[in-house]
């Protein structure tokens, strides 16, 4: 099994959502990794405590990532980078001036060196920019390392390989056995981890329930299975989860990535004054705001016990200020 770095604060504890539990008739629980740390804190942390191990065993002083301008990947990346006496390389999506707020603020106040690209270029180059900065990089006598959108790829997804063994324990000393395992899926690494690790540590036995938000379910599917396919170098041993056994409900992408509708901020809002705790709008508060949906359509069982992954994202929630009502 690969190595990895432990920058982040493990175990993530699991607590209930009593209120919401009881109002909905299914026993849904959060896993805390939006505690995983302040500067580093929400789920991309795991992937890259393997991708920069990785990077540093390869004698690389440079990281270079991708993601919008408001990317808790890119923060992360930075803050753990940084840490450890690496430069930080930032390719930002945003076609117009960015507000310094979130993410992007927090980039900043670090010191990594963002490079701000269009939507257009994004989509379409972003790979190829990447490796044109390496090489501008190294030829100033840098060895950089670049990690992708998210950090999902093989090595990445390993992060929540090694989580559901984490999660094996935890129900042990909880004395609870979780049916089914949610989380958003917005790259394919966490989700594929996911997957590779319920295989491996329970056998398949978990449901494992993804909400897109963005692209559709088939891309994330197939996305999900090439991770798969790309971690298995990194395994003592092989593990094989295809496409068609996934579950990944689409559907509430809304109006796009990073977009949000008032009734997606209204509910981020209305569980925040229930539970006292912030899902934010990219990521978290759309996977849940519909899952609460599925579960009002009966796609959950009555008293399934349900394990919701809180990815993180606060700091992000800053750049929507102006969209809550109050």
């Amino acid at each position: 099994m690969q190595k990895k770095l432990n920058l982040a604060n493990f175990p993530t504890k699991i607590e209930k959502l009593e209120k919401i539990s009881k109002d909905s008739g299914v026993n849904i629980y959060l896993k805390r990794d939006d505690q995983t740390g302040s500067e580093i804190s929400g789920n991309k942390i795991r992937k890259l405590e393997y991708s920069i191990y990785e990077a540093i065993e390869n004698g690389c002083d440079t990281l270079i990532t991708c993601g919008g301008i408001q990317s808790n990947h890119a923060r992360a990346t930075a803050a753990a980078g940084i840490k450890l006496g690496m430069r930080a390389i930032l390719v930002l999506r945003s076609d117009e001036t960015p507000e310094l707020e979130g993410n992007y603020f927090l980039d900043k106040v670090i010191g990594a060196d963002v490079r701000i690209i269009s939507s257009d270029d994004y989509r379409e180059r972003r790979a190829e920019i990447m490796k044109e900065i390496k090489a501008e990089s190294d030829a100033e006598g840098h060895k950089a390392y670049i990690i992708p959108e998210g950090a999902s790829n093989g090595i990445g997804s390993l992060g929540y390989y090694s989580a559901m063994e984490e999660i094996k324990e935890q129900e042990k000393e909880l004395g609870i056995k979780f049916d089914r395992i949610v989380a958003a899926v917005g790259s394919g690494g966490t989700y594929a981890g996911l997957c590779m690790g319920n295989a491996e540590f329970f056998n398949g036995e978990k449901k494992i329930t993804g909400f897109n938000v963005c692209d559709d379910a088939e891309f994330f599917k197939k996305r999900s299975e090439e991770i798969i396919e790309e971690a298995q170098k990194y395994l003592d041993k092989s593990i094989v989860v295809k496409a068609e056994d996934m579950d990944i409900i689409d559907g509430y992408v809304g109006i796009g990535y990073a977009q949000s509708r008032p009734e997606e901020l209204e509910f981020i809002q209305k569980t925040a004054k229930k539970e006292g705790v912030i899902f934010d709008p990219v990521y978290t508060g759309k996977a849940m705001y519909g899952m609460m949906n599925e579960i009002e359509k009966g796609t959950f069982a009555k008293g399934e016990n349900v394990l919701f992954i809180h990815t993180g994202g606060l700091f992000g929630i800053f750049s929507k200020r102006d969209q809550f009502k109050f």
